[in-house]
């Protein structure tokens, strides 16, 4: 009864990719934001080993209206964010959050104002 045996972890599948406090707090601060305006209703985060993605959703047998992916193989380059469309479209890319998200946040002035 003593005995604890750990469980099998492979090497490979050790590394995943995923949003931060900070990082979190602000994308869920500007979904809270959207769903009060009525525009998103659902969401989705998926955790990989590449890419942490947070979806929003209009309704949830859709395709997502964005995507927030995280890839931070891509922070030397063209910046670890993207902002993608339903059609896979990069609307925005940068190397930090704040800025890939002012395209969502114009929006939502939009929506407000009217």
């Amino acid at each position: 009864m003593g005995n604890v045996t750990p469980f099998p972890v492979a090497a490979t599948s050790a590394r995943q990719i995923g949003f931060d406090r900070i990082e979190l707090s602000r994308i869920l601060d500007l979904y809270g934001r959207m769903v009060a305006a009525g525009h998103w209703k659902d969401y989705a985060i998926d955790l990989g080993k590449d890419a942490a993605v947070f979806a929003a959703f209009r309704r949830a047998s859709e395709r997502p209206e964005y995507r927030i992916e995280k890839r931070p193989d891509l922070r030397q380059r063209q910046g670890m964010w993207a902002l993608v469309t339903e059609a896979g479209i990069i609307i925005k890319r940068g190397h930090d959050l704040v800025g890939v998200l002012a395209p969502i946040e114009r929006r939502l002035l939009k929506l407000v104002g009217e």
